[in-house]
């Protein structure tokens, strides 16, 4: 007997009935008490899903009678209900999907077979940059920088909106991905018809934003994954996965005075990054959750990311029912949410027994203390009071070998944040730059902070930080401070509904006046959309090769993301954010030290102007009304003015053109119903050797495009002026620009090299440097396979699709390293490119590797297995044969089949198309 078919029952609310796959049913077999809450999900998705095939009764049995303590080995299929994205990586996804429909035509098909089955949700979020700020009219103007840089981009959208079902578009100027989905998309329990009968299940969902997370804070099980998995789920494609170990954080007390819900994912972060959570779920329970509103819990579960976890989830309970009802939801949706949770065993309460965990991490929320982390990765929490000696060892470390910066750098700024050309030198004086701006003289030192950004929807979610920064605003301008002349400010909301409580406060003008002016809603600076820096700022950076930094409220920092100029980026709350505007730089100890000197001619220190939790909590009170979600989020998918003039064709099959954006993929070009047989790899040449740390950024096309690169080179071919060359991230959808800027990023280091920076290799027959796609299509003219060896960490950061895409398209057949994060490991499986690992111990230096060898891979052609021990022939320079066993990370049996396919489109292409 199926245990699913056997454990449905009906749930009445409200007047209506509801069939759900019961666990109280299955609860009278399996003791799912001691279940933890997020392996409850798992568990009810596959009774819901048992098909025979890809789910039957012992992948629910081995989740239900799940060994905490065990090493993961069990292979399961998880269904996510719905599918979200964001326009950068959502675009790829849309052109993969228009071509498949050009695919499955060609192989006999209908092209209204590929179609989303699932909910479908883009919200365009990552395109704005911040071109113009401290002004009232910076939010129009970027606006209308926004619609001309992305006409093309958008008219595309325009089309996917038309011709799909099932899909539906959040227009720009709206908001972040992550706060439009835990303010308005959000169900936390979905319903809908199934074979007749309604259905209500948990919303659980992929997104192709490693911040996806951040939906966790309000029950709902999802994470990150790249483009590939994601448009495998949207076509009802099953994804194949371990069943994790859980980890428990058992959280007690509750937050002190002036501290933030900043301060404690920052502590979270570093905390679980030392226990080592990657590829495992993170679960929090204990007294502590009643002190924490969904708003913090949903901080927590954004950086889930940044410290490794698959998702860092929380339960239902009634401050989850809080939540939804201040954010407009209807009361009979919220009794639906309550009446599930409790039926299913999903409601927690003080009285809920702790589940079984893997391992439990204990937190007191009165241990934290303020904090800020930095220079360059979010896990480097550094308290606040150590900040300043903190960065004096950073810039001695980044000044040791100053040299002059080269001019150009600027073309290369991260996703938008190009550097601007100053029209005259500065005067370099005792370890300093003399700047002369609008007006003002001042000195530029290393340390000095000239990015503040109120960014991202990791804060701007949390209205408690927010309304703080808004308060700390107005008692410094009362004082008479402002931001330093050479700090760059920004404010970009993850929503309307932030503003409409700033404005309704009167917090907004107050951050005004100190120069934090509303420049738009989207990622900006936290995805490294920071724009340029004034002029002279520049140009004074430039002259003394200083090392400056960048403080934002952000969940990431790595190296390059944020500004190419800017070598020091460190994560804070919004209030720290107005403070070190007002600081102007790092060099201060703001727990002892005076920020400015007020207008009364006495110093100012922080103490004076922070805000105490009871003000924040009573201006809150009232100031945030289910209203203004209400009014926000009415007509989400309508758009403005701009939106709705792009005129879109409605055909089910798009009409592709000769855009520099928008291309037809070459994935499916010469695709039959039949396999080929997997070719062995044969004297593979290495065309990157990396170290420890490798991001997705380090890969990925990012940023601004430089005049004489290849991708820029390709682009004036199709006449293109620099000046329109826009950035990679918005060029995503046509795979001849992105090809070319794989492996480009201003700051990763090949050690085929020596001590050059930027997107090189040598092609080793020749010993010719060059860049790595002209050192690819040489290669490849010469018939030459390639691969990639690297450290640990490959590939951390964020789901960019496309690190797994050029990889592919470059001609590397298999990357090697110590160890993957976990969604660019199944990325490369996607795409057909093998994930290998050094056996424990073992590395490319302990091997004495230099990259100049010929490999030869053997074992794909035959009958490879999941984890197989591989050997790699490793062929030196001179002769010398080294034989090294090497791990497929290849980790179940439906990734196998995707490898054999030649990638996850092209296996369900072939099954849909058959």
């Amino acid at each position: 007997m199926n245990p699913s078919s056997a454990t449905q029952s009906v749930l009445e609310v409200d007047g209506k009935r509801y069939r759900i796959s019961s666990l109280r049913k299955l609860g009278e077999r399996f003791d799912l008490k001691r279940l933890p809450y997020s392996m409850k999900i798992l568990l009810e998705n596959l009774m819901r899903n048992e098909d025979g095939l890809n789910i039957t009764a012992k992948e629910i049995e081995a989740v239900a009678s799940w060994d905490a303590h065990k090493e993961p080995d069990t292979e399961i299929a998880f269904t996510p209900a719905r599918v979200i994205l964001q326009d950068f990586t959502g675009v790829p996804c849309v052109v993969d999907l228009a071509a498949m429909r050009d695919a499955v035509v060609k192989l006999g098909g209908d092209a209204t077979q590929i179609n989303p089955v699932v909910p479908l949700e883009l919200v365009i979020d990552h395109s704005v940059q911040v071109d113009v700020f401290g002004s009232a009219d910076a939010l129009e103007k970027n606006a209308q920088i926004e619609f001309q840089r992305n006409q093309e981009r958008y008219a595309f959208l325009r089309w996917g909106q038309k011709a799909f079902s099932n899909f539906r578009v959040v227009p720009p100027s709206t908001g972040i991905v992550h706060q439009v989905n835990l303010e308005y998309l959000a169900r936390v329990v979905m319903t809908g018809e199934r074979n007749g009968e309604l259905w209500a299940w948990p919303d659980t969902l992929f997104g192709t934003d490693s911040h996806t997370t951040m939906v966790n804070g309000l029950g709902i099980l999802g994470w990150g994954v790249g483009g590939i998995e994601a448009e495998a789920a949207m076509l009802g494609q099953p994804s194949s996965m371990l069943i994790p170990q859980v980890v428990g954080v058992k959280l007690h007390g509750r937050l002190g005075e002036g501290v933030t819900a900043t301060d404690l994912v920052l502590t979270v972060a570093q905390a679980l990054r030392k226990l080592g959570v990657v590829g495992k779920f993170v679960e929090f329970f204990g007294d502590g959750l009643k002190h924490l509103p969904v708003a913090d819990r949903a901080t927590i579960g954004n950086m889930a990311p940044e410290y490794g976890a698959t998702c860092a989830i929380f339960p239902i309970d009634a401050e989850s029912l809080a939540y939804l009802r201040l954010s407009g939801r209807s009361e009979e949706h919220i009794h639906l949410v309550e009446a599930y949770a409790r039926e299913q065993g999903l409601w927690h309460e003080e009285s809920t027994p702790p589940s079984d965990y893997s391992t439990i991490l204990d937190l007191d929320l009165a241990s934290v203390r303020p904090s800020m982390a930095g220079p360059k990765r979010p896990q480097d929490r550094v308290a606040l009071e150590d900040v300043k000696q903190s960065s004096h060892t950073v810039i001695q470390t980044l000044t040791t070998h100053r040299k002059p910066r080269e001019s150009d750098i600027g073309d290369f700024a991260n996703e938008g944040g190009a550097a601007a050309i100053g029209n005259q030198a500065n005067d370099i004086i005792n370890g300093g730059v003399r700047v002369e701006h609008n007006g003002s003289q001042f000195t530029l030192y290393d340390g000095s902070v000239v990015i503040a950004a109120i960014t991202s929807c990791t804060n701007t979610s949390n209205p408690a930080v927010m309304i703080g920064a808004g308060l700390l605003a107005r008692n410094a301008a009362a004082r008479g401070l402002k931001a330093k002349p050479w700090v760059k400010t920004s404010l970009a909301p993850g929503s309307k509904v932030v503003t409409d409580y700033l404005e309704k406060t009167r917090l907004l003008h107050e951050l005004e006046k100190v120069g934090f002016y509303l420049v738009g809603y989207g990622c900006t600076t936290c995805i490294g959309n920071s724009g340029p820096l004034w002029h002279e700022i520049s140009r004074g950076i430039g002259d003394g090769d200083l090392a400056v930094a960048s403080v934002l409220s952000g969940n990431r920092n790595f190296e390059g993301r944020i500004h190419p100029e800017v070598k020091m980026n460190y994560l804070a709350s919004p209030p720290l954010v107005v403070a070190y505007a007002l600081a102007g730089t790092l060099d201060l100890d703001l727990t002892r030290e005076p920020l400015g000197t007020g207008s009364d001619g006495k110093p100012v220190f922080l103490k004076d102007i922070w805000p105490s939790n009871k003000e924040i909590a009573d201006t809150m009170r009232g100031a945030i009304t289910p209203e203004m979600f209400k009014q926000n989020y009415g007509e989400v998918f309508k758009g403005d003015a701009r939106w709705n003039g792009i005129v879109a064709p409605a055909d089910p099959v798009y009409r592709w053109s000769d855009s520099t954006y928008i291309k037809n993929p070459p994935y499916f070009d010469g695709m039959t119903m039949a396999l080929t047989p997997l070719p062995d790899i044969h004297g593979a040449r290495v065309l990157g050797l990396f170290g420890d740390s490798i991001t997705t950024d380090h890969i990925s096309p990012a940023g601004s495009i430089k005049k004489d690169s290849p991708a820029g080179r390709f682009l004036m071919s199709k006449g293109v002026e620099p000046r329109d060359f826009n950035s990679y991230g918005s060029r995503r959808g046509n795979d001849d620009v992105m090809v070319r800027g794989t492996f480009a990023n201003i700051r990763i280091r090949n050690q085929l090299l020596n001590d050059v920076e930027g997107g090189y290799t040598v092609h080793v027959p020749s010993g010719e440097q060059m860049a790595i796609f002209d050192a690819a299509v040489k290669y490849q003219g010469e018939g030459t396979p390639l691969m990639v060896i690297a450290g640990k960490e490959y590939g951390t950061g964020s789901s960019r699709d496309w690190a797994a895409k050029g990889t592919i398209l470059l001609g590397i057949r298999a990357v090697v390293a110590q160890s993957f994060e976990r969604i660019h490991r199944s990325n490369l499986v996607g795409m057909g490119v093998m994930p290998l690992v050094f056996e424990d111990g073992t590395s490319w230096q302990s091997l004495g590797l230099k990259g100049g060898e010929k490999v030869t891979i053997r074992g794909l052609h035959g009958d490879l297995k999941p984890r197989q021990k591989l050997i790699a022939e490793i062929v030196a320079e001179d002769g010398t044969l080294k034989r090294v066993p090497l791990i497929c990370r290849i980790d179940t049996l439906d990734e196998l089949e995707y490898f054999k396919n030649g990638g996850i489109l092209q296996y369900v292409l072939r099954h849909l198309a058959a």
